[in-house]
């Protein structure tokens, strides 16, 4: 049959190629599959961390879909592509979700079918293939790998419409490059920033926004840089978050819940992040509130320090409770919870038995019988500084869990 270069919908199989050389090339598909990934990422270092991240399986799927689809067609011309479809779609889809042109993956496409050329050329030295073959297979190829990017092209543009951006996303690519941290040089920053024609800052604000919701884009000001394709979307706000800024982002979020984290200088965006979305987190779960007027869906990182440094790591929170609140542990839940209140009360205000019991709601009398039974069972940790400074730790960070989740005082 004459080699033909059709749509993927259409393309029928590789030129005339005999279907036994599909039983030729099989057996050297593994090591065609690891050759090809090696030198790919050696041409396109990018990529190595995508083969080593949590989209690996599907990669690796995808590039051996791509080749055994190819052989799968020599020996039978009317197999199946669809799988092989799709696998190519979503490599396009992706890249337009980094931010990226299709040129690496293309380049990609290209080095495969070298890798694919020099290995035939191999086989064919050794099963004495006839050059005319050769330049057959060759044809053939080149007019595989074109459906490939073709199929990944499709991809591409969809995913284009559905986000509704510039076709080249340059400032989407900025901003994950921006928060990739120090390890991305200034100076490569410089130049995606002004091919995006946004001026670097030296200090920037970041802003998480509740997955699900969508502000509407047109009301961001200009120099907002935006990531709405993200599982967890966020905005990067040039410079400190001023009073004019969140009126402003107030205006675009509709209502959306978001939470502005501290600002901080361009190389630490990613911290700002974190702690943006440690502040949603904890909003989401009632720990912390807005602080603001009732209808503002911004919280503040800045407003809510202690509770992020509290709860920044629950496991090591559980942690320090369990040493520091053991002496409390072989009590019933009920003792437990009005000891740990007065503790914490008396701890926090160092303050007489009348003062606590205000606090409490409770008689003097029996704060001082709390505190009796609190002498006995912490003895010398409430007198070493450190000791006591950790335990009013566990206990502000246990309290704060409490009254966000409706908790008990559980120490295991």
């Amino acid at each position: 049959m004459t080699v033909m270069r059709q749509t993927p919908d259409h393309a029928e199989s590789p030129g005339p190629i005999p279907r036994e050389f599909a039983a030729i090339m099989r057996p050297e598909l593994p090591s065609l599959l690891k050759e090809m990934a090696a030198e790919i990422v050696t041409a396109i270092p990018e990529y190595g961390h995508l083969l080593e991240g949590p989209n690996s399986r599907v990669i690796k799927i995808g590039i051996e879909q791509s080749i055994a689809t190819f052989v799968d067609r020599v020996a039978a011309p009317t197999a199946t592509t669809s799988l092989r479809d799709d696998l190519c779609r979503r490599f396009g889809r992706f890249e337009a979700y980094e931010g990226r042109s299709l040129d690496n993956l293309q380049a990609a496409y290209r080095i495969g079918c070298q890798v694919a050329l020099r290995r035939v050329r191999t086989v064919g030295r050794r099963y004495n293939l006839s050059a005319s073959f050769m330049l057959t297979f060759a044809d053939a190829l080149f007019a595989y790998m074109g459906d490939l990017a073709e199929l990944s092209r499709e991809g591409y543009v969809q995913a284009l419409a559905e986000l509704g951006e510039e076709p080249d996303n340059r400032r989407r690519r900025l901003l994950r490059r921006i928060l990739g941290g120090t390890a991305v040089a200034r100076s490569a920053l410089a130049e995606l920033a002004e091919h995006a024609a946004w001026p670097l800052p030296e200090e920037i604000t970041m802003v998480a926004v509740a997955p699900g919701t969508r502000p509407a884009r047109s009301a961001l000001d200009r120099d907002v840089l935006q990531d709405f394709a993200d599982p967890e979307p966020h905005l990067l706000v040039p410079g400190p978050f001023t009073e004019e800024r969140r009126a402003s982002l107030s205006g675009a979020l509709g209502g959306c819940r978001a939470a502005v984290g501290l600002t901080t200088k361009l190389g630490e965006a990613a911290d700002s992040l974190r702690w943006a979305r440690h502040t949603l987190a904890l909003a989401g779960s009632g720990v912390v509130g807005s602080g603001g007027p009732d209808d503002d869906s911004l919280i503040l990182s800045e407003d809510h320090l202690l509770p992020l440094w509290l709860l920044g790591d629950p496991a090591l929170a559980d942690q320090m409770a369990r040493k520091y609140l053991a002496p409390l542990v072989g009590l019933t839940p009920a003792q437990r919870a009005r000891l740990i209140d007065t503790l914490r009360i008396w701890l926090t205000t160092r303050g007489t038995a009348g003062q606590v019991a205000d606090q409490l709601g409770v008689h003097p009398q029996t704060v001082r019988y709390r505190l009796r039974i609190l002498d006995r069972a912490f003895g010398d940790q409430l007198a070493h500084p450190d000791d006591r400074f950790a335990t009013e730790i566990a206990l502000r960070a246990l309290h704060l869990r409490r009254h966000g989740e409706g908790g008990g005082t559980s120490l295991s």
